[in-house]
């Protein structure tokens, strides 16, 4: 399975059962996303920890979800590329997602970013998802 699929499905699923934290495996790509998801409002905290995994220390993201009045901040994910299929644009072709009221994830040659900021900074990339 794709490491940022399993990520965001990992959110989502402890979002629906009213976890206050859930625990990510560490890398660097995850953590820019968490920090991204963060500053977006979609997060109560990012923090990387070790945990001992089978005599050896293993790094984890222990991300905080966040919830306002008995509902989840994340209303909905789409996953746009996959390992099979990846889906580039162009900094114009960069659109609102849902009308404004979520955001778009890109990988672009700058790094993680907003798709808000991808145009503002005029730099394509591949969107990897959007959330709402």
């Amino acid at each position: 399975m794709d490491p940022i699929s399993d990520m965001l499905n990992r959110i989502k699923n402890a979002q629906a059962v009213r976890h206050a934290t859930v625990a990510v495996p560490f890398s660097q790509v995850k953590f820019h996303i968490a920090k991204l998801l963060l500053e977006a409002g979609y997060l109560s905290s990012v923090e990387k920890t070790m945990k001992m995994a089978k005599k050896a220390e293993v790094a984890w993201l222990d991300l905080g979800l966040k919830y306002a009045d008995d509902r989840g901040a994340i209303s909905g994910i789409r996953l746009v590329s996959t390992p099979s299929r990846h889906i580039y644009i162009t900094a114009k072709n960069v659109k609102p997602v849902r009308s404004g009221y979520g955001m778009a994830v890109l990988s672009t040659s700058k790094g993680v970013m907003s798709g808000k900021n991808a145009r503002k900074e005029n730099i394509g990339g591949e969107v990897m998802f959007e959330i709402w």
